[in-house]
């Protein structure tokens, strides 16, 4: 099985490093093909993201995305924007769970978070700025909404969950939040099996920061998901454990939430463990379950005896040392 490989800028390379040598302890079949975006595709192409990329993306249909950047200020758009839209990645699945000694207050977070992933205030249009007022466009439609909040309603039927949480703003945003709102619970009677509720979004940071574990799947559109999904990251100890997943149209791409760090770029100081939990998901969409399981444990342990894991969650570890004790582990649970 071939996965398309983007390292990445900043900590990317090293953390991706770490988490394919992970992935070939437990699939030793499984093959990486290496393509380029991002800066370094910049000085080498011309461009952030060659069709190249593109194209063998396409042929594999499972990527593994580390972290890339994009200057910020006109004339670039986001590459991870670009990407999403050119393959119709209209799932953004972002699950957040605690683990042993690495959260701030929570113990019992386990939220998975479904954004929408190439609508609302991302969409790109009607960008306009003459220096004193600037303008963009928010679009929502019915197909967008549907099919994100259908992904997740089934998601949670799949996998035992009891509740989905819809998240709007259609009190003040009366048309596309408003759209969004009416169409998920159409959705939702579809699926009577499965509790659901809807909240403001401003009530629903409220409350996740009281008690999470009242939250168990959430489902909303772009902006709302990306702020609630950073939140969430929060309860559990920050950005270094936060994976992500992009889906749709057959094409599924994984990712660490986090940006790339160049700060820390190259000192062996950055926690993979973000990019080693969005490739369990990719474990879990491919069938491979068993070996899913094992990274779980895997993880678990190191994290309960804390002084494997790299310094930002209270450990002595540099990121290659961390991925060699977790293989290490994953070894003796074969």
């Amino acid at each position: 099985m071939k996965i398309a490989l983007i390292k990445g800028d900043g900590i990317g390379p090293e953390i991706s490093d770490v988490a394919t040598k992970v992935l070939q302890t437990l699939v030793p079949e499984m093959e990486f093909e290496e393509v380029e975006a991002g800066e370094k595709s910049l000085a080498k192409h011309g461009v952030f993201l060659p069709e190249q990329t593109l194209n063998k993306i396409k042929e594999c249909g499972f990527g593994i995305k580390g972290p890339l950047n994009t200057p910020i200020g006109g004339g670039f758009k986001s590459i991870n924007v670009t990407l999403r839209q050119h393959f119709d990645l209209y799932s953004n699945i972002r699950p957040v769970k605690s683990y042993p000694n690495s959260s701030t207050r929570f113990n019992d977070v386990n939220i998975v978070l479904f954004r929408e992933n190439v609508e609302g205030m991302y969409s790109g249009e009607g960008q306009i700025s003459d220096g004193e007022r600037a303008e963009s466009k928010s679009v929502v439609t019915r197909k967008g909404s549907e099919r994100i909040v259908r992904s997740a309603f089934e998601y949670a039927l799949k996998n035992g969950r009891q509740k989905v949480t819809i998240v709007h703003k259609a009190n003040i945003l009366k048309s596309t939040s408003g759209l969004f709102l009416k169409t998920a619970q159409e959705v939702a009677k579809e699926y009577p099996q499965i509790r659901h509720e809807t909240m403001i979004v401003d009530a629903c940071a409220m409350n996740l920061v009281r008690n999470p574990a009242n939250f168990d799947v959430i489902v909303t559109t772009n902006l709302f998901g990306d702020i609630l999904s950073d939140l969430c990251a929060g309860l559990i100890g920050g950005l270094g454990l936060a994976p992500g997943a992009n889906e749709g149209n057959g094409i599924f791409i994984v990712e660490a939430v986090h940006g790339t760090a160049p700060d820390i770029a190259g000192q062996n100081k950055a926690n993979p463990t973000a990019l080693i939990l969005s490739c369990k998901m990719l474990l879990d969409r491919i069938g491979k379950s068993k070996e899913s399981e094992i990274l779980e444990k895997a993880l678990v342990k190191l994290y309960t005896e804390k002084t494997e894991l790299t310094k930002d969650v209270g450990g002595t570890n540099g990121t290659k040392e961390f991925g060699e004790a977790l293989i290490r582990e994953i070894k003796a649970l074969q």
